[in-house]
This record gives C-alpha cells, sequence and structure tokens, in this order.
C-alpha cells in the first residue's frame, strides 16, 4: 500500500499517488530568490499548488514520487519536521522585528529555539509557538511549550494542544528573560524526552500534576 515517505519528507495526498513535501522555512520568514527558487521548482516538476500552512511553512503538493529525489536536490534547502515524533517548527509572530504592537522580540528567540530543537527527536510530537504580545498570534496556548511577551518579559506555558480534544497550555512562569525562556524551554525538553510515555506534554503534565511537574522541572 502506498504511504507516506519519511526518508524523503513526503506525505502521501489524498489522490494516494502524488506527495506533498514542505522545506525549512524558520519562522515563516523568507526571502524573495527563495520565492521564486520555490515557484521555479514547483513549476519544473508540474507540482499542484504551492500550499501556505498554518505552521508557516510553504508545502509543495501534487509531486511525482519518481521526482521526489530532484525536487529536493533543485531546492537545496532543509526539510521541514512536518511528520514524525519529533520538535516540529516553531510558529513566530513577527514581534518587535516587524509588527507596531509587539513587545518582545519573538523572531529573535522563536529563531533560536528553532535552531536549537527543529528535528529533535522525541517520543511524542512537539510544538512550540512565540508571541510578541498578548494579542498570541502565534497561538502560545495551544502550543506544548508556549512563549507570549509582555511589557514586562516573557510568560512560559506549557501543555496546549488543539485536535481532537483541546487543551489551553498551564501558565507556569512569568516576566521571564530571553535567557531565562532559553534554560527553562531546556529543561522542560530534557525531562519531557526521559519521562513521557509516548504522549502530549499535556497528557504527561496532567497525569502526574502540574505542581509536580514544576517541582521536577525546576521551574
Amino acid at each position: 500500500m502506498t504511504k507516506d515517505l519519511p526518508e524523503k519528507a513526503a506525505i502521501l495526498q489524498r489522490d494516494k499517488e502524488t506527495y506533498g513535501i514542505a522545506p525549512q522555512i524558520p519562522g515563516g520568514i523568507v526571502s524573495p530568490d527563495t520565492l521564486r527558487k520555490i515557484a521555479d521548482v514547483a513549476e519544473k516538476y508540474n507540482a499542484a499548488a504551492i500550499k501556505l500552512t498554518s505552521a508557516q511553512r510553504m508545502a509543495i503538493v501534487g509531486l511525482k514520487e519518481d521526482d521526489l529525489d530532484n525536487v529536493w536536490a533543485d531546492l537545496d534547502m532543509k526539510p521541514a519536521a512536518a511528520i514524525g515524533l519529533c520538535v516540529r517548527s516553531v510558529k513566530i509572530c513577527p514581534g518587535t522585528t516587524f509588527c507596531k504592537r509587539g513587545q518582545q522580540d519573538a523572531v529573535g528567540l522563536g529563531l533560536k529555539l528553532d535552531e536549537i530543537y527543529h528535528g529533535m527527536e522525541l517520543p511524542s510530537k512537539l510544538k512550540m509557538g512565540v508571541s510578541g504580545c498578548m494579542n498570541s498570534c502565534s497561538e502560545p496556548a495551544i502550543k506544548d511549550i508556549g512563549i507570549m511577551g509582555t511589557p514586562k518579559g516573557y510568560t512560559l506555558m506549557v501543555g496546549g494542544t488543539a485536535g481532537l480534544k483541546p487543551r489551553l497550555a498551564d501558565v507556569v512562569a512569568e516576566e521571564l528573560s530571553e535567557d531565562e525562556i532559553l534554560d527553562a524551554v531546556d529543561k522542560i525538553v530534557s525531562f519531557y524526552k526521559t519521562h513521557t510515555k509516548k504522549q502530549r506534554l499535556g497528557k504527561m503534565i496532567d497525569e502526574i500534576g502540574l505542581d509536580k511537574f514544576k517541582e521536577e522541572v525546576g521551574l
């Protein structure tokens, strides 16, 4: 039976014949040259479409299996972690880099987190979101690890998820600096990596209790 091809970072499409791929675009920030290259490759291999995803990626869909290796070679880009048990692309809002409402540097922090954790293998998938203000455009409250900027620093949330059984993230720390956020995220990921039973972070927190989780992680 035809199925996804993780070794080619390719996801089987609804027609059960063609595939979609998503090159890694950290934070969804892309240059005009990269946009042109993606468009040229999609056109060269007769892709059905280029889809902007909710995770700030660009998926090239409707590709033939025999073309996948050549597509990646022509793109000369790393695949995004769109499938598998790993840390997915970090979702980032414009923050103080671009947005007049930004109160913290979501882009700078988010790109650092993406560089450190993107694609890291874990017992289950893990999503992060970084927002530069309380409008929360990157949806930190429904991410496994959510970070929200405020006038006094960053608020750290854990355990959020969308999907069949939505769960709002729990606030575990407030008014943190960027360095404190990076340290806290490292502690959370390290603990999760060694203690989870192949379940999302929120479910693990519900099983052991939020206070116990904070104690174990050192928050």
